[in-house]
């Protein structure tokens, strides 16, 4: 009866209204859909500005801040920063991401690693990213390699987080299926903890990478020459504030720049799954 049932469910065609559930391809009106609110606020704001609702010493309009990066390009200044900026957050995402990588699969995975390490970690977690500063000036002076740290530092706990959480709530079941199917060590790692693993990586990665562009403002500050964070300072010892704007909006697109090419590899590595985002139109 039971098999006469599955073929019967099997052969049966789904009724209109479960038939709406199968997944639909994504809209391409997505992605403008999301400018709508950031080109409203700033319509309002160069409209408040050009009416002097809005003191231009304090808070100029969008487009004197657009211009003012669009003198920077002009004279080569702009690459510069931008190419400081992105080398520094580029190493300490690397260096931090494959640390929190190594060590969260470890405490995942082995319970001695956990007892040994987590607790330690789990208090270096909660210092603060400026409490990183002066010992990192004293340890390493005021060059490249104490930036790339203190980013790297950032870095890694989202990713050591992401990494450890994800392997300890793998479903306990597709472990013992594994197992019976006679999968261990490697191969066990290879088609069960990793692909269950990934979605919470990943999550730690955004995470990390969220942190790495916050603590690249904290490393530029410390006796950087080049760079946005510099640019940043610059415009504030200065009295520009089209500059600090301008920075300011440098960093947000960034941000969201590479943030949208770690979703994008994201999607493509997580393709299998069947979830309500994946659904989502």
């Amino acid at each position: 009866m039971f098999f006469m049932a599955d073929s019967l469910t099997l052969t049966t065609p789904l009724p209109p209204a479960q038939a709406t559930n199968a997944p639909r391809p994504a809209r391409r009106w997505q992605w403008p859909l999301g400018a709508v609110l950031p080109l409203l606020l700033l319509g309002a704001w160069e409209v408040l500005a050009r009416v002097g609702a809005l003191p231009p010493n304090l808070l100029p309009a969008p487009t004197k801040v657009l211009a003012t990066i669009g003198v920077l390009a002009r004279t080569g200044e702009l690459w510069q920063h931008l190419g400081i900026t992105l080398g520094r957050v580029a190493l300490g995402f690397g260096l931090g991401g494959a640390l929190g990588t190594v060590l969260g699969a470890l405490t995942g995975y082995l319970p001695l690693m956990r007892r040994l390490l987590d607790p330690l970690l789990q208090g270096l977690r909660n210092i603060p990213s400026l409490a990183w500063v002066p010992l990192f000036i004293l340890w390493m002076g005021i060059y490249e390699t104490s930036k790339v740290v203190l980013i790297a530092v950032g870095v890694f706990f989202p990713v050591y987080l992401g990494v450890m959480s994800g392997i300890q709530n793998v479903d306990r079941k597709l472990v013992e299926v594994g197992r019976v199917y006679r999968l261990s060590g490697l191969a066990l790692v290879r088609r069960v903890f990793l692909p269950a693993t990934l979605p919470a990586y990943f999550v730690g990665l955004r995470n990390g990478l969220g942190l790495g562009w916050m603590f690249v403002v904290a490393a530029e500050i410390m006796g950087a020459n080049k760079g946005l964070g510099f640019l940043l300072i610059d415009g504030q010892m200065t009295g520009r504030p089209q500059t600090i704007l301008a920075s300011i909006l440098l960093f947000a697109v960034l941000g969201r720049c590479t943030d949208a090419l770690l979703t994008q590899l994201g999607r493509r590595l997580l393709r299998w799954q069947d979830t309500h985002g994946t659904n989502a139109s």
